[in-house]
C-alpha cells in the first residue's frame, strides 16, 4: 500500500491519519527528490482540504498555499505558508472560527505554520507594504474553496508586481545584498545555509520573481537542476537531523551525503557549491540586466523632449568603443565586435577576458556563450599572444574575479586549463581557508597582482600564484603533485624550459618560507642552507617571497600577520646572503647580549627570577588589529621545571607564545662558576593589555616553589574552553623532523590548540630529561604546530632511537 493510498484510507480519521501517511511517505527510500516533495504537498493539500470542507465554510472563502508550499515544494520539515482568503461578506466570527478549525490541527501535529486571514484588498495592500509578502503571493495556489477569488487575487498581485517593478526590483536587489552580506556566499562556506546564503534557494526564488516582472530573465541553463540539487540536500538534512534547519552543519554532512547516495561529505559540498555557483552567476547576470533596463527606462522621459519635426523620438546611436581586436564595449558590457570570428581566432576568449578585466567591465553573457560554443581551441603550446593575455587577465586585480567566474560558468577555463576541473568547487576543510580551492587560486593571483613590482618576472609570479595549489585535486602531498601539474601546464601555456622550472619550483615550495620561518630556528645555519638549496637563485627567492605573502593573504585573516611577515622577511634576508656567498654566523659562538648578561648577573646574585619586557617592533601598521607583540627576557638560576613553569604562567596570563630561545650562561662567582638560564620569549596578548612584569615574576616564583598549581588552574581553563558541538579534534601527532641541524634534534608537535599546550609539552620534556634549546610556535585556527630543538643534558644530539622514543612519550602525554 502506498502512502497516498494510506492517506485516502484515513481521510476521515483526522490528524492521526495524515501523520501516519506523512511518516510512511518520508520513510519511503525509493521515492525522493521532486516526486517526494510533490507527493508530500499533495498529501498535505488533501488533509487541509478535508479540514476546510469539514468546517462548512461560508461562501466567498478560499484556503491558499503561498511561498514554497504554493510551489508544491515541501521539504520534510518545511513551514506551511497558508492564507485564508475571504471576500468580506461573511461574519468575522465565522471566519475566525474557520481559521481555528484549520490552524489548531496543524499546530497539534507540531508543524510550523505561517498563517494569515485577509480579504483580497487587504492582501494587496499588505503586499504593497511588505516585499516578502508580495513575493509569497506570486506563488499563491488555491487549495480549497472559491478558486475564482484566488485567481482574481493572483491576477491583481501579478499586475501590481509588473507595474511596480521599476520601484520594487531595486528594493529587492538591496534586500538580497544585505542578506548576502549577513549570511555569506554559499559556495564558499563550510557550514552553508542552503536557503539564505547567497546562491541558495532564496536567490533562486528571487530569480523567478524577476522573471515574473517581465523586465529581465535569468540564464536558464542548469538553473533548475541547481535548484533541485539544493532542495534535495535540504530534504536529506531535514530527515537525517530531525530538525527544521537549512544550515548544513559539519556534524550532519556525512549523514546527508549517505542519504543522497554520495561518496562522502566532500562530494556533497562540491555538488552544493556547484549548484550555488550556478545560481550566483545567474543572479549576477540577471541583476545586471535589470539595472541596464531600468537605466534605459529612466532615460526615456528625456528622450521624449527630443522629438523630431515628424513627431518621432530620435533614437540615439548605440556606442561601441573598441577595447581590443575583436572586442568592444557596448552599454557597459564587453561584447564581441561585429567583425569578430571566434572560429578563426583562438586567442579571442583570452583577449576579450583580459580587455574586460583591464577595463573593470563585465563580459556579456552572450559573448561568453558564443566564445564557448564557437571559439577555435588554442594550439599547444600556446602562442605568445595568448600567454600575454592570460598574464594581463591575472594582473588586473579585483576585476579579474567576475571575468574569471563568467568564463568558468560556461566551461572556458577547463577548455584552456584541463587540470582546473579537479580543483573546481573543491572544498577546503581547514576553517582558516575562506575560499574553495579554485577561488583561492584566483584570489592569490589577485593578491599577487599588487606585489608584481617586487619581482623581476611578474608574469611568472602571477602564473605561479594561479597554479600553486593545483595539486589539491590529486592524492598525496599537493605540493609534490602540483609541481608536476604546474610543469605540464606552464609548458602548455608556452613558457620556455627555464621559466617552466621556476614556476614548478615555486609551486613545489610555496609553503617553504612560511613553514620554515615559523617552525624552525633561523639562527641554525642548517635551516638557512636548506632553504637556499631548495630555492636555488635570488630571482626565485624573491618570487617565492611574494607568492608566500599573496597565498597567505588569499587564505584568510588568520594566515598572515605582521609577525609572520617579519619572520619570513628575516628568513629571506638570511637566505639571500647565503645565495650571495655569505657564511651564516655560528650561534654557538655568539656572546650573550649586554642585557642578557646583566639580567643573568642579577639572577645569580639574588637567586630569583629577573624579568624584562620590551615592545617588539614587527612593522605592523598602526590601524592593524593585531595583538601587542613583546619580547620577554627571563633570567633565573638553572633548575628543573623552568620551561613548564614559564609556559604555564604565560598561559595563565593569556599570553600567546610565538617563539622561545633558551640558553645557559656560565658566570663567575665568589665560589666558582654559576649557571644561569636565560629565556628569550616572543609573546602576544590574546586580548586586552599585557600584564605587568612584577605580576608575571610573582607567579613564576610561586610556580617554581610549588605554591601555584599551574596544572590545576589550566585544567579549569581548558574545561571552560569553547568547543564546537559535534566536532572531535584529531589526536595529537609528534614526529622527529627531518633536519640537518648539528645543533639539536628537531621534534615537531601537531595538536589541537588549547590553553597551556606548551606547558604540557614542557612537563613531558622535563620528565624525559632532555634540554630544550629553542621552541617555535605556529597556530592556524584551532591547530597548533610546535617545533622543539632539543638535546641531551650535555648538549649533544639525541640518537635516532632515543629521539623516536621521545616523540612517542610526548604524544602519549598529550593524549
Amino acid at each position: 500500500m502506498t502512502s497516498l493510498e494510506v492517506s485516502e484510507e484515513n481521510e476521515d480519521s483526522g490528524p492521526g491519519g495524515y501523520a501516519a501517511a506523512r511518516l510512511l511517505l518520508l520513510q519511503e527510500k525509493e521515492r525522493s527528490g521532486p516526486p517526494r516533495r510533490t507527493a508530500l504537498a499533495r498529501l498535505t493539500d488533501d488533509w487541509l482540504t478535508g479540514l476546510f470542507t469539514s468546517a462548512a465554510p461560508p461562501r466567498g472563502v478560499a484556503l491558499v498555499a503561498v511561498g514554497g508550499y504554493g510551489r508544491a515544494e515541501l521539504s520534510p520539515r518545511s513551514d506551511l505558508d497558508l492564507l485564508l482568503l475571504h471576500d468580506g461578506s461573511a461574519d468575522k466570527a465565522a471566519i475566525a472560527a474557520l481559521a481555528d478549525r484549520i490552524w489548531y490541527p496543524v499546530w497539534d501535529l507540531g508543524l510550523a505554520l505561517d498563517h494569515s486571514v485577509r480579504t483580497p484588498a487587504e492582501a494587496r495592500a499588505t503586499a504593497g507594504e511588505d516585499l516578502k509578502v508580495h513575493l509569497g503571493l506570486l506563488d499563491a495556489r488555491p487549495l480549497a474553496g472559491d478558486h475564482g477569488l484566488v485567481a482574481a487575487l493572483r491576477t491583481t498581485v501579478l499586475a501590481d508586481w509588473r507595474n511596480q517593478a521599476p520601484k520594487r526590483l531595486p528594493e529587492l536587489d538591496e534586500l538580497c545584498r544585505e542578506r548576502a552580506e549577513r549570511m555569506g556566499e554559499l559556495q564558499f562556506l563550510l557550514e552553508p545555509d542552503l536557503k539564505e546564503a547567497r546562491g541558495g534557494l532564496r536567490d533562486a526564488q528571487v530569480l523567478r520573481a524577476v522573471a515574473a516582472s517581465w523586465l529581465a530573465d535569468a540564464p536558464r541553463e542548469g538553473l533548475d537542476a541547481a535548484r533541485r540539487r539544493l532542495l534535495d540536500a535540504r530534504d536529506a538534512l531535514h530527515l537525517t537531523s530531525g530538525r527544521a534547519t537549512d544550515r548544513l552543519a559539519l556534524q550532519d554532512q556525512d549523514a546527508v551525503a549517505l542519504d543522497l547516495g554520495l561518496l562522502d561529505a566532500d562530494t556533497l559540498l562540491r555538488e552544493v557549491y556547484e549548484a550555488a555557483r550556478t545560481i550566483s552567476y545567474a543572479t549576477d547576470v540577471t541583476w545586471r540586466e535589470v539595472n541596464r533596463v531600468l537605466k534605459a527606462r529612466s532615460a526615456r522621459p528625456r528622450l521624449r523632449a527630443l522629438l523630431t519635426g515628424r513627431g518621432s523620438v530620435a533614437k540615439p546611436p548605440v556606442e561601441r568603443t573598441p577595447l581590443a581586436e575583436g572586442v568592444v564595449e557596448m552599454d557597459g558590457e564587453v561584447v564581441l565586435a561585429r567583425t569578430a570570428r571566434p572560429e578563426r581566432d583562438p586567442v579571442l576568449p583570452l583577449r576579450a577576458a583580459a580587455a574586460a578585466a583591464q577595463s573593470a567591465l563585465p563580459i556579456s553573457l552572450h559573448a561568453v556563450r558564443r566564445l564557448a560554443a564557437t571559439a577555435k581551441p588554442l594550439p599547444v603550446p600556446w602562442p605568445a599572444e595568448a600567454r600575454e593575455e592570460l598574464v594581463t587577465l591575472l594582473g588586473a586585480g579585483e576585476a579579474t574575479v567576475p571575468v574569471w567566474e563568467a568564463l568558468e560558468a560556461e566551461g572556458l577555463i577547463t577548455q584552456l586549463l584541463p587540470d582546473w576541473e579537479r580543483v573546481r568547487c573543491r572544498p577546503q576543510r581547514n576553517p582558516v581557508h575562506t575560499w574553495t580551492v579554485d577561488r583561492h587560486l584566483v584570489e592569490t593571483a589577485v593578491r599577487a597582482s599588487s606585489l608584481t613590482r617586487r619581482v623581476g618576472r611578474p608574469d611568472l609570479l602571477l602564473v605561479a600564484a594561479l597554479l600553486h595549489d593545483i595539486g589539491k585535486g590529486w592524492p598525496g602531498d599537493h605540493s609534490v603533485a602540483g609541481e608536476t601539474i604546474a610543469r605540464d601546464l606552464a609548458t602548455r601555456i608556452g613558457f620556455d624550459r627555464t621559466d617552466v622550472g621556476v614556476i614548478a619550483t615555486a609551486v613545489r615550495h610555496h609553503l617553504l618560507l612560511v613553514e620554515t620561518a615559523t617552525r624552525r630556528d633561523l639562527d641554525d645555519p642548517a635551516t638557512v642552507r636548506a632553504v637556499a638549496s631548495a630555492v636555488g637563485t635570488v630571482g626565485t627567492l624573491e618570487l617565492l617571497h611574494a607568492l608566500t605573502e599573496a597565498d597567505a593573504l588569499a587564505t584568510g585573516p588568520a594566515a598572515w600577520s605582521s609577525w609572520r611577515a617579519s619572520l619570513v622577511a628575516d628568513l629571506v634576508k638570511r637566505v639571500a646572503g647565503v645565495l650571495a656567498g655569505e657564511t651564516p654566523p655560528d650561534p654557538e659562538a655568539a656572546a650573550p647580549s649586554a642585557e642578557q648578561e646583566r639580567l643573568a648577573m642579577e639572577a645569580l646574585r639574588t637567586g630569583e627570577p629577573v624579568l624584562a619586557l620590551h615592545a617588539q617592533p614587527v612593522g605592523a601598521e598602526p590601524e592593524e588589529p593585531e595583538p601587542v607583540g613583546v619580547e620577554l627576557v627571563i633570567a633565573l638560576p638553572d633548575q628543573p621545571g623552568v620551561l613548564p613553569a614559564v609556559a604555564g604562567v604565560l598561559a595563565l596570563h593569556r599570553l600567546t607564545v610565538r617563539a622561545a630561545d633558551l640558553r645557559a650562561i656560565e658566570l663567575p662567582t665568589e665560589v666558582g662558576a654559576g649557571s644561569v638560564l636565560v629565556l628569550d620569549w616572543r609573546v602576544a596578548a590574546e586580548y586586552g593589555s599585557l600584564p605587568q612584569a612584577h605580576r608575571l615574576r610573582a607567579d613564576l616564583v610561586r610556580a617554581l616553589d610549588g605554591s601555584l598549581d599551574i596544572a590545576a588552574r589550566l585544567a579549569e581553563r581548558e574545561a571552560a574552553y569553547p568547543r564546537r558541538r559535534g566536532l572531535t579534534a584529531p589526536p595529537p601527532r609528534v614526529t622527529v623532523a627531518a633536519a640537518d641541524s648539528r645543533l639539536a634534534t628537531v621534534i615537531e608537535v601537531r595538536a589541537q590548540d588549547a590553553p597551556g599546550l606548551l606547558h604540557r609539552v614542557g612537563r613531558a620534556l622535563e620528565g624525559a630529561a632532555v634540554r630544550v634549546r629553542s621552541a617555535h610556535v605556529s597556530t592556524l585556527g584551532a591547530n597548533a604546530v610546535d617545533t622543539l630543538y632539543v638535546t641531551r643534558p650535555d648538549g649533544s644530539l639525541l640518537p635516532d632511537e632515543e629521539a623516536v622514543d621521545l616523540a612517542r612519550t610526548l604524544e602519549s602525554a598529550l593524549r
